[in-house]
């Protein structure tokens, strides 16, 4: 079974985007731990580079890291779930998400990544990118079940 950590700048404290994170971490059996990470710094310099070093702090060297980012792959939802399959039948059974705050992260964190994933050419705010993590990790889940959840278009 997938062990998964996402690892994200900022904190989903209430209204719609935190009852649709706590909807689909309710939905996926996956091992999941999501750890929220804050800077107390009021500078955007010293803020990034908190945040970088807290990132740091929580990735794992047996962990496969996937970071979002814009100018990442994109993949289809299919290909998503193919990707955690393959990754599993390799043995690779523990991924860390990581997602970025408001001034992005740095090419230290990117270096890092075995995969840079990307959600489309658009810029989607952080805490919107968390939820739509959460739901491509559940429909990529019921894609290797063969549940119905996805359908092809």
């Amino acid at each position: 079974m997938l062990k998964i950590d996402i690892i994200v700048i900022g904190r989903l404290r209430k209204g719609s985007f935190f009852e649709l994170s706590q909807e689909y971490t309710k939905r996926i059996k996956f091992s999941l731990s999501i750890y929220e990470l804050e800077s107390k710094h009021k500078s955007a310099m010293a803020s990034q580079a908190e945040e970088i070093k807290k990132i740091q702090e929580h990735i794992k060297e047996n962990a496969f890291v996937i970071v979002l980012d814009e100018k990442g792959k994109s993949l289809r939802s299919l290909d998503f779930a193919k990707t955690l399959e393959n990754l599993q039948n390799t043995g690779k059974n523990y991924l860390q998400f990581i997602i970025g705050g408001a001034d992005g992260l740095t090419d230290e964190i990117k270096s890092q990544a075995n995969l840079l994933l990307s959600f489309g050419q658009q810029t989607w705010p952080h805490l919107l990118a968390r939820v739509m993590l959460l739901e491509q990790i559940y429909r990529a889940q019921q894609i290797m079940v063969g549940h119905p959840y996805h359908r092809e278009s």
